[in-house]
């Protein structure tokens, strides 16, 4: 499950816009915010992309996409 609480805070974090976001990571712009919204998990491909493009350690990774709990909003 994917911690969005924590991954939404990262992203405003980075001072980058999502629009941003969605083209650094290679993520269609939709996507991204369908999956933010949903609490819905990011396929492998967008978790590489996000992690890329936010700079995130292995720890932060893990913590906001293989969460055991997660928090939609």
């Amino acid at each position: 499950m994917t911690d969005v609480k924590m991954l939404r805070e990262v992203i405003e974090s980075s001072g980058m816009t999502m629009v941003a976001l969605a083209k650094k990571s290679g993520i269609l712009r939709e996507t991204l915010y369908a999956r933010l919204s949903s609490g819905g998990d990011f396929k492998a491909s967008e978790i590489v992309g996000l992690v890329r493009a936010l700079r995130l350690t292995k720890q932060q990774r893990d913590s906001i996409f293989f969460a055991e709990q997660c928090v939609i909003k």
